[in-house]
């Protein structure tokens, strides 16, 4: 398991703890974090995952793929530190992780 940080647009904060193997989107719909739609289920087909990785967790967070790039292409307010949540896998390493949602998410 891993503790988890969402922070709404607002300031807003959703700590959760994740189970090991489940996606960071995941982790947000099972505990209704607001801000995470997840309309496609995870499959990097839909950008309404989107979240901003905190500056001090991008390295362990790794780099997106070519296709999540892709996907991030129809996400609104696209920064450096953007990620699709569904594609962030939760590890022991990623205990204490902290995600913003934009603001247009909610």
């Amino acid at each position: 398991m891993a503790k988890i940080t969402y922070i709404e647009h607002d300031g807003t904060e959703h700590t959760v703890e994740v189970k090991t193997g489940l996606s960071v989107m995941e982790g947000a719909v099972k505990n209704r974090v607001p801000g995470i739609d997840a309309d496609c289920g995870g499959a990097c087909a839909c950008a309404t995952c989107h979240v901003y990785v905190d500056e001090a967790w991008r390295e362990k967070t790794g780099s997106p793929s070519a296709m999540e790039e892709s996907m991030l292409d129809f996400a609104d307010n696209v920064e450096p530190n953007s990620r699709l949540s569904c594609q962030i896998k939760v590890t022991d390493a990623l205990d204490g992780l902290i995600v913003r949602t934009p603001q247009s998410q909610h």
